[in-house]
């Protein structure tokens, strides 16, 4: 018998990442220590308070039933972390809906809001799971320029009109993956402006919100005036907490399009672990005491690894918060060689740019997982290079 993919299954090659790991066990067998700088997981434990919780409810026979949706514990916990440290309000009833961990929540959004040959508006470089999502809902992709010149926030001037006519949804990222570039409540403006003008409706991934190193945290899209009307925010557990094999995150904003994504949630699956969900209530109820440690351990990184990257004469974009630091190498080599030059060289492993658009060529995506001291020797290790 033979198998035969579907067509769709034409739109999705297989994850770099997958090739990379394969290639550094490979050199790993012949004696290269590795130091993994390619996937974003937490390597900091969750918070004792957290894996005592989650321990005692898991013993408990009960837990075990389906949950179908989120919580009132859960969505209330939500609203209570989004008042308390964004200064946002929603109803916990109706503005919020769980998903399985960011990833699933943005690979199944697309489908609920547009239709096949609906103009998508995103930003190349960018988070991969975006162009699936969009790929499955038979949209398209329209890619916005990050401009360098304004931190590499996304263009929206750059987007021509008949193309804005034609979008459904713009997608969001700040502090961004793989560009971490900060959000400013001007600009966040511009897209209220702009989403409203052309009946758009806004997400902005705000994964990496407690990701901030200096000054104050970064703006919530929701906070900005006028953006409940055209937008929502989602937001995982997963590197803030540390809870990413948990799998756990929330969408949050506009009633109506809540409303939407609940439907189609509930033809998707049966929920998370209540266990898990009580877990994260608890986080987020505690997330000033449980993210303090986050800040000051990354800033130290972030310091570390920027810095030594710019002695080594990479350009670095520059950032105050996210968990990844988006360098350009010095060297004429394409970015996806280069990856594995590095590997093979050294031992480091960083994701190439072009995983992540067109325009990340000759760029290098360095995630923040590693304690201080294999960061500085990251950083030598790549001076040894020879190319």
């Amino acid at each position: 018998m033979k198998i035969v993919p579907s067509e769709k299954m034409s739109l999705f090659e297989p994850s770099i990442f997958g090739d990379l790991k394969v290639f550094a066990k490979e050199q790993q067998a012949k004696g290269m220590k590795l130091i993994d700088l390619s996937l974003g997981s937490p390597d900091i434990a969750p918070h004792e308070m957290l894996r005592n919780h989650l321990s005692e409810l898991s013993k408990k026979p009960s837990s075990y039933g389906y949950t179908l949706a989120a919580s009132n514990e859960f969505k209330s916990a939500v609203a209570r972390y989004y008042k308390r440290v964004n200064q946002v309000e929603v109803d916990p009833s109706t503005q919020v809906i769980q998903t399985i961990g960011s990833q699933e929540g943005l690979v199944h959004l697309p489908i609920a809001f547009c239709d096949p040959d609906d103009y998508v508006l995103t930003t190349n470089p960018g988070y991969v799971a975006y162009a699936a999502g969009i790929s499955l809902a038979g949209a398209k992709p329209y890619y916005i320029p990050l401009d360098e010149n304004r931190g590499f926030v996304p263009n929206l001037q750059a987007i021509p009109e008949d193309i804005a006519q034609k979008a459904k949804l713009l997608i969001l990222n700040m502090p961004g993956n793989p560009v971490p570039m900060s959000p400013s409540i001007e600009y966040f403006k511009e897209v209220v402006e702009f989403a409203k003008k052309y009946n758009v409706l806004v997400l902005h991934d705000a994964a990496y919100s407690e990701f901030y190193f200096t000054g104050d945290r970064p703006i919530s899209f929701l906070a900005t005036p006028g953006a409940m009307e055209v937008g929502i925010e989602i937001n995982s557990l997963s590197k803030s907490f540390s809870l990413a094999g948990a799998r756990v995150a929330y969408i949050i904003g506009n009633a109506e399009a809540i409303k939407i994504m609940s439907r189609l949630k509930s033809n998707l699956d049966f929920g998370i672990f209540d266990p898990i969900q009580s877990t994260a209530a608890l986080a987020l109820d505690h997330a000033e005491e449980i993210t303090a440690n986050l800040r000051s351990t990354f800033a130290e990184r972030h310091h570390v690894l920027m810095n030594g990257l710019k002695d080594l004469g990479w350009t670095v974009a520059p950032s105050n918060g996210g968990m990844f630091v988006w360098a350009k190498y010095p060297y004429d080599i394409n970015s996806v060689s280069f990856a594995f030059k590095a590997i093979e060289q050294t031992g480091v492993v960083m994701v190439p740019g072009t995983t992540f658009g067109s325009q990340g060529e000759g760029f290098m995506r360095l995630a923040l997982v590693q304690d201080v001291e294999l960061l500085k020797e990251a950083v030598e290790r790549l001076k040894t290079l020879s190319i």
